[in-house]
C-alpha cells in the first residue's frame, strides 16, 4: 500500500459533456492509505482459500429476486463483453453485452477460459458485496470516491490524465484502453485484448499503477448525478462520504454505486471515463470481465 498525504484538491470534470461530473469543485480528504495496484487474481485466490467466499457470479440467482424468469435461465453466470461481428449503433449497450453461464472471477469469458495464465491481472467480475467481503478479510476498506480521484490525480492539479494533459506521452499509451473501432474491432495497439497484467504502464505520481483503464473500481459512494452540485455549495466539502441514497435517471429504481477509472473497453469513441474526474456507476448485484477493486485503509488521526 502507498500512504498518500491528505489535502485539497479540484474534484471532478471539465468537460460538459459529463453532466454529472460538474461543477469542478473543492474537497479536502485526510491522509489514507491505498493499494499501489488494483487486486490481482493472485491475491483473490488467497481470499478464497482462506475463507471459502463464493462470489454472486457462482451463485445460483433466487428466483424471488426475478420474478417472470424461467428456473432454468436461473443458473450462476456474469456478463461478458462480446465484440459486434458488425457495425452496430452506440446507442444499444445490449448489443455487445451478454450474460454467460458459468462466467466468474475464475473463468472471466465463460466456463472454457481460465486464470491459470493471468494471476497478476485484476480480478473481475466482483459484485460489489463481493468487494466488501475481500474488504473485510484483508482489514481494508473500498474508497470513497473523493479519496479515489486524489490518489488518481497523483498531485496534478485539474488534467484531463492521470499523467498529464496529453493522451500519449512520445507516442506511447500510458494505460490499457480500447484501441480501434469500437466495439467491432479491438487492435490491441498495447498488446492487450481485455485486461493487462498489474504495473504494465508508469504509475502516477504518488507511485500508484492503472489508476486509469484496466478495470472499473468500486467505491463506497452511492451514485447521483446531482451530488456533485450540492458539494459545490460547500465552498470546500471535507471527506465526502457520497449522498444517502442512489439516484440514476436513467434507470428509475434501480441503486447505483460509484466506479471510478474506466477500463480497458474505455475509448473516446464512445466512453472516455478513464479520465480521473468522470464518474461511472453500477449496480451492487451486478458485476461484469472489467470490473474490479482496488482498497484503502484509513490512518488514525493523532
Amino acid at each position: 500500500m502507498v500512504h498518500v498525504r491528505g489535502g485539497e484538491f479540484w474534484m471532478g470534470a471539465n468537460d460538459l459533456a459529463m453532466h454529472d461530473a460538474l461543477p469542478q469543485h473543492r474537497v479536502l480528504v485526510d491522509d489514507f492509505m491505498i493499494d499501489a495496484t488494483e487486486v490481482t487474481n493472485a491475491d483473490f485466490v488467497k481470499f478464497i482459500e482462506a475463507t471459502g467466499y463464493v462470489t454472486l457470479a457462482e451463485r445460483v440467482p433466487n428466483a424471488a429476486d426475478y420474478p417472470g424468469v424461467p428456473r432454468h435461465l436461473l443458473v450462476p453466470g456474469s456478463v461478458v463483453f462480446s465484440a459486434p461481428s458488425h457495425s452496430v449503433s452506440l446507442a444499444n449497450p445490449g448489443q455487445w453485452w451478454r450474460f454467460i453461464p458459468g462466467a466468474d472471477w475464475r473463468h472471466p469469458e465463460g466456463p472454457h477460459s481460465s486464470i491459470q495464465d493471468r494471476m497478476n491481472h485484476p480480478v473481475v467480475h466482483i459484485a460489489y458485496e463481493d468487494a466488501l467481503a475481500y474488504a473485510n478479510w484483508a482489514d481494508k476498506r473500498l474508497p470513497t470516491e473523493a479519496e479515489w480521484e486524489y490518489a488518481a490525480r497523483g498531485g496534478l492539479d485539474r488534467q484531463p490524465y492521470v499523467w498529464g494533459a496529453e493522451f500519449k506521452v512520445e507516442a506511447r499509451l500510458q494505460a490499457n484502453t480500447f484501441q480501434g473501432s469500437f466495439p467491432t474491432n479491438n487492435t490491441a495497439e498495447d498488446g492487450y485484448q481485455a485486461t493487462a497484467p498489474v504495473a504494465s504502464y508508469p504509475a502516477n505520481g504518488y507511485g500508484l499503477y492503472d489508476m486509469a483503464g484496466n478495470v472499473w473500481e468500486w467505491t463506497s459512494d452511492w451514485y447521483d448525478p446531482e451530488y456533485y452540485q450540492v458539494l459545490a455549495k460547500l465552498g470546500v466539502a471535507n471527506n465526502p462520504q457520497g449522498p444517502e441514497r442512489s439516484v440514476d435517471p436513467s434507470e428509475p429504481g434501480i441503486s447505483k454505486k460509484v466506479q471510478k477509472g474506466g477500463s480497458y473497453l474505455c475509448t473516446d469513441q464512445y466512453c472516455t471515463r478513464y479520465m480521473p474526474g468522470s464518474r461511472g456507476r453500477g449496480a451492487p448485484d451486478t458485476g461484469s470481465n472489467h470490473v474490479g477493486l482496488r482498497l484503502v485503509r484509513s490512518i488514525p488521526k493523532k
